[in-house]
């Protein structure tokens, strides 16, 4: 049963003003996951809501969360900002969880965010983070994107699609291979907003399967 999500505000900075977050908590929640969207899409966008949703069938709160540009149009705001917003979102979380253990991250570019905000300067209290297709290279293969990571000393999770044309397996899987703490689970035939096919191996909706690894994983943390 779908849970319906509290509206609220946020400063995400003094500059760019306050942005929207939805938190939904459903009854019984063990964690909490604060889920940013990727570049191109919002907090509202259909992708965000089906993996809220079943996230919250397994016993996760979620708080999704605009950046200013996605709230109020324009351009991709600068790096400083997205990390900013992040920060303010997750610092925004905690005070909503009420004792709920408290993870973050999001689908593509909000994972690395969550990731990068970390390396540059550890959250308190959080407890892992959560990446639903870590983008480790926009254009030629290469693992420049991941080099932070080994300054990330929370659990990190890796749900990455086989087919995922941003986090080419054969340089993810020694990346998280190195890292300490940190799992990977591939989706198979996913791609990178996590389409898959039909000849794919497991009758299991692509949507339960990233809550249920996310929420098995979580309850081990």
């Amino acid at each position: 049963m779908a849970v319906e999500p509290v509206g609220l505000k946020f400063l995400a900075t003094e500059e760019k003003g306050e942005v929207s977050a939805l938190y939904a908590r459903p009854r019984g929640a063990r964690a909490l996951l604060v889920l940013g969207h990727g570049a191109g899409t919002n907090m509202r966008h259909r992708f965000m809501q089906d993996l809220s949703d079943a996230l919250n069938n397994v016993g996760l709160a979620t708080f999704r969360f605009n950046y200013p540009y996605s709230e109020k149009g324009g351009g991709m705001d600068g790096e400083k900002v997205r990390l900013a917003t992040v920060r303010a979102a997750i610092a925004t979380a905690m005070k909503q969880a009420r004792g709920l253990p408290v993870f973050a991250g999001g689908h593509s570019m909000s994972g690395r965010m969550v990731s990068m905000a970390f390396a540059q300067d550890p959250i308190d209290g959080l407890k892992g983070i959560v990446f639903f297709a870590f983008p480790l290279h926009a254009g030629k293969p290469n693992t420049e994107r991941a080099e932070h990571l080994k300054d990330v000393p929370v659990p990190m999770l890796f749900l990455s699609g086989q087919r995922d044309k941003m986090a080419d397996l054969n340089l993810l899987e020694p990346v998280v291979k190195k890292l300490k703490h940190a799992t990977l689970h591939v989706v198979d035939t996913a791609d990178h907003g996590f389409r898959v096919l039909k000849r794919r191996n497991t009758d299991e909706p692509v949507m339960e399967e990233l809550a249920r690894v996310a929420g098995q994983w979580t309850g081990r943390c």
